[in-house]
């Protein structure tokens, strides 16, 4: 198993700026992606940006591309990974709840689309963007 804990949300107004981090622990070596998915009420949880763990591979959905920014880092006292998502220039579209996920997959060499093939997941943070 692993365990995932966002952190970091929080209100802005639109054209702020807002970092994510999600501290992954537990059985972290056998995830091969990690990603940051997010949900607004009355929509389907949607992808937002992966992390190909060992390779640093990176995805952003058209939405947030050239605005948010998926990095990794390994946790100081070196137990877990840490997962961050930088987001600048904030729209009001982005309000949601942001989850992040692991995954022990790999499509052709490529963090999956599916988000099924997500098995663990964080609790979410709040984002609101007025």
């Amino acid at each position: 198993h692993v365990q995932l804990v966002e952190s970091g949300g929080g209100s802005v107004q639109a054209g702020g700026s807002l970092r994510l981090s999600c501290v992954a622990s537990g059985h972290t070596e056998g995830v091969n992606c990690y990603g940051w998915f997010r949900q607004s009420p009355g929509n389907e949880r949607e992808s937002v940006a992966y992390i190909y763990r060992r390779q640093g591979d990176t995805f952003y959905a058209d939405s947030v591309k050239g605005r948010f920014t998926i990095s990794q880092s390994q946790d100081r006292l070196g137990i877990g990974s840490r997962l961050h998502l930088q987001m600048t220039n904030l729209k009001p579209e982005d309000t949601a709840v942001y989850y992040c996920a692991s995954s022990p997959y790999l499509i052709d060499r490529r963090c999956p689309e599916d988000l099924d093939r997500y098995t663990f997941w964080g609790q979410g943070t709040q984002v609101t963007v007025s």
